[in-house]
């Protein structure tokens, strides 16, 4: 009796083991099942937000790089107009320079005596008021001949510097005045100023 129940004993505990050590083989597969689930799940969002952060990066540079691009141009832009404006106002101030007392001196009594013999009628001869005022003398001596034929000299109020002609009928009005000549030589300087920007600019121009 005794030695069937140490039997019985012994294949409880056999059995039991084996049991026991079906049950934790189970469960260590299904943990290290579990375990590598969770690794692969963990690689798989690390790589994603690898990714979206490396897209979120790539944006940022070219938003940056874009908006750096723009300040630059937008800069050279006004730094570009200053000069310009800087140019118009250089050109506009040496041009009524130029038109001095003796420049009109030199230069009226030949475009008038070219005028003459080219159209024939005489034409007005427009001056500012201060120019005419102190000039009168000299050109009634100096045009006197181009004077009896009908050339007139008048004063023009909103004439700073340079002078005008326009034929008696009206036809025609040729402005040579400081601000029409600036003018002409702005529009001519200006494009190449723009060039010259550009060019240093390595082509950012408008």
């Amino acid at each position: 009796m005794d030695i069937q129940v140490q039997e019985l004993i012994d294949r409880i505990r056999r059995d039991g083991i084996a049991s026991a050590t079906e049950e934790a083989s189970r469960i260590t597969a299904a943990a290290e099942a579990e375990a590598l689930r969770i690794v692969e799940a963990a690689r798989k969002e690390a790589g994603e937000l690898t990714a979206k952060a490396g897209a979120e990066a790539d944006r940022a540079v070219k938003a940056g790089t874009a908006a750096l691009t723009q300040a630059s141009r937008n800069l050279l832009l006004v730094f570009r107009d200053e000069v310009q404006a800087l140019l118009d106002r250089l050109v506009a101030r040496e041009t009524g320079a130029a038109f001095d007392a003796d420049v009109l001196k030199k230069v009226l009594p030949e475009v008038i005596a070219a005028w003459g013999g080219k159209k024939g009628d005489m034409p007005d001869l427009l001056l500012g008021e201060a120019s005419l005022a102190s000039l009168r003398a000299f050109f009634d001596d100096k045009l006197a001949k181009e004077l009896k034929a009908g050339l007139e000299l008048k004063p023009d109020a909103g004439l700073g510097s340079g002078f005008r002609i326009a034929e008696k009928d009206g036809s025609a009005y040729y402005d040579f005045s400081g601000e029409a000549v600036a003018a002409m030589l702005g529009a001519y300087l200006n494009p190449r100023l723009s060039a010259v920007m550009s060019e240093a600019a390595g082509g950012g121009g408008r």
